[in-house]
């Protein structure tokens, strides 16, 4: 029995056309977008509120907390709003949902000026320096979770956790498939590939967010109940659950974002054949960062990438064998067979328009 679940962060582009990050837009902007969004009782205990009270709705504002000299959240530098799904028993209930709040946001969105477009990084700026600077006790907070420490990395970076777990599966077994799924990482995001653009310009690649990213931060999370199931690692692969539903989750986060939730629904597919797979050895607590960044400039574009994209299918193809599920692999194969992302249309897009703006209200349609 698998469930599934995602978690999709949405860039937007404010009332002026310009892209609405931390450098222009406050807190206050995107709150009363989420404050005219539904809530929904019955999606406790299942969905994490967090400390700050912040995450009280399906949507929430992703960013950077800032604290007084003490526990208490003071403001929250924005980067944009995150959709989170209720956990599901099926991968088509799970995009059903996706679809659903990503419709509703869009709507109260648009009432306030803002509309939603594709982003895996910040075009414009790579850098972010939380003002003013941090005090002595965020500095401790920081320095105590590793993982904190790339504030820099995911406020200028946008992409899904894509949830899966297994019913009654032992820990073990549990973070042998986040092992598995850290190794062969570096073959499964290209599908997602959708950030080509930096600091203003096109960058030399495809996936920009892969190729400062991985390394730095997790390629896949896996939650454990106990403290001594903690495997010690930088960036870490376990972590403890913060609430009973997150036991023996593994988070698949090293993807880009997509705008075509077909690709995560055979994203989500692809994890599960992976999870089924009995005849694939790789496996790894860390990911290969310098895989990664041959993935991320050239794709399927590189031999290696392409040849074991199309093992990773296969393996996922025959362990799903008469499972329904089989058929959300198709969007991926004509990815694979045509070596085209997402990127290649954003960037041949750039190269006709000639603004990123311009490119990015293409994205979403």
């Amino acid at each position: 029995m698998f469930f599934f679940g995602i978690e999709h962060e949405v860039a937007f582009l404010n009332h002026e056309g310009k892209f609405a990050d931390f450098s222009c837009t406050k807190f206050a902007d995107f709150h009363q977008i989420v404050d005219n969004l539904p809530l929904y009782p019955n999606d406790y205990p299942q969905l994490r509120v967090g400390d700050a009270g912040i995450k009280k709705k399906r949507w929430y504002i992703e960013g950077f907390e800032r604290f007084a000299d003490s526990e208490e959240v003071i403001d929250c530098l924005a980067k944009g709003i995150e959709i989170r799904t209720t956990i599901h028993s099926t991968i088509q209930g799970a995009i059903d949902e996706l679809t659903t709040s990503f419709s509703l946001l869009r709507e109260v969105g648009a009432s306030f000026g803002f509309s939603p477009v594709l982003v895996s990084f910040n075009p414009y700026t790579s850098i972010f320096e939380p003002q003013p600077p941090l005090n002595d006790f965020e500095i401790r907070q920081l320095q105590a979770y590793p993982d904190e420490q790339t504030a820099y990395i995911y406020m200028v970076s946008y992409g899904p956790d894509l949830n899966i777990s297994v019913a009654d599966l032992p820990i073990e077994s549990v973070i042998d498939i986040g092992q598995k799924l850290t190794y062969y990482s570096p073959y499964i995001v290209p599908f997602s590939y959708s950030s080509p653009f930096y600091n203003g310009s096109l960058w030399e690649g495809l996936s920009v967010r892969t190729f400062i990213r991985t390394g730095k931060r997790s390629a896949t999370l896996v939650f454990v109940e106990k403290p001594e199931q903690l495997i010690k690692s930088v960036p870490s692969l376990t972590k403890i659950a913060r609430i009973p539903a997150e036991v023996g989750r593994i988070e698949f986060k090293a993807c880009d974002s997509c705008d075509d939730f077909s690709i995560y629904a055979g994203l989500l597919a692809l994890l599960k054949g992976l999870a089924l797979d009995k005849t694939l050895n790789g496996r790894a607590t860390i990911p290969d960062a310098n895989l990664h960044q041959i993935s991320a400039k050239l794709g399927f574009d590189n031999e290696e990438i392409f040849q074991n994209a199309t093992r990773l299918l296969q393996a996922a193809e025959n362990a799903l064998e008469n499972d329904p599920d089989i058929e959300f692999l198709t969007p991926l194969k004509f990815i694979l067979s045509h070596k085209k992302t997402k990127s290649h249309q954003l960037i041949a897009t750039f190269q006709n328009l000639g603004s990123i703006e311009e490119t990015l209200k293409t994205t979403y349609v």
